[in-house]
């Protein structure tokens, strides 16, 4: 009879777990060994709003990926697991956890989700090494707003050279009319 209350936990906890995975446009696995109570919180901090830092058990997270259709994930459920959903900018995440990571060394990077696929840790480190969404949308505007600037330039450099043409022409006349009279 005790059983059924806890299993009914479980059910919830993996149900949760599976909802977090499909809602998430991320997600990052950590182990956390040896890590305080105080560090996490500083990491769950750093992380934001948009962020969620959760221990859970690897039996019921591994549960959970699979009822959310994510695989090659077995294999990162070993040792104590931390899993980092991203509802955010992705690459804000990452960048908090690898900079995090730098600076704690006991908390590893062991792979994670993104669009629905399993990547490596070497993945994270790269979407981390990315630039933030708003420079690269940033940088974008500025490569069309400079290719737009040269586009008026070209179309504006046949009337310039015809004005300066006239202008010419009528500094010659003018000079040429001073001479005569």
């Amino acid at each position: 009879m005790a059983d059924k209350p806890i299993r009914a936990d479980k059910a919830t906890a993996v149900a949760e777990l599976t909802e977090s995975f499909r809602s998430a446009g991320a997600t990052v696995l950590t182990e956390y060994r040896g890590l305080t109570v105080s560090q996490l919180t500083q990491l769950r901090r750093t992380l934001g709003a948009e962020t969620s830092y959760t221990v859970t058990k690897n039996t019921l997270a591994k549960r959970a990926a699979t009822d959310a259709g994510i695989t090659g994930l077995d294999e990162l459920f070993t040792g104590p697991t931390a899993l980092t959903f991203v509802s955010g900018d992705v690459v804000e995440a990452a960048k908090g956890l690898r900079d995090f990571a730098k600076a704690n060394p006991k908390l590893v990077i062991k792979g994670g989700v993104f669009e629905g696929k399993a990547i490596s840790a070497a993945e994270v480190t790269k979407l981390a090494d990315l630039e933030s969404r708003e420079v690269l949308l940033a940088k974008l505007a500025g490569a069309m707003k400079g290719n737009l600037s040269k586009a008026a330039a070209l179309f504006q450099a046949p009337l310039s050279k015809t004005a300066r043409l006239a202008a010419a022409l009528q500094d010659k006349r003018e000079k040429e009319g001073a001479e005569a009279a």
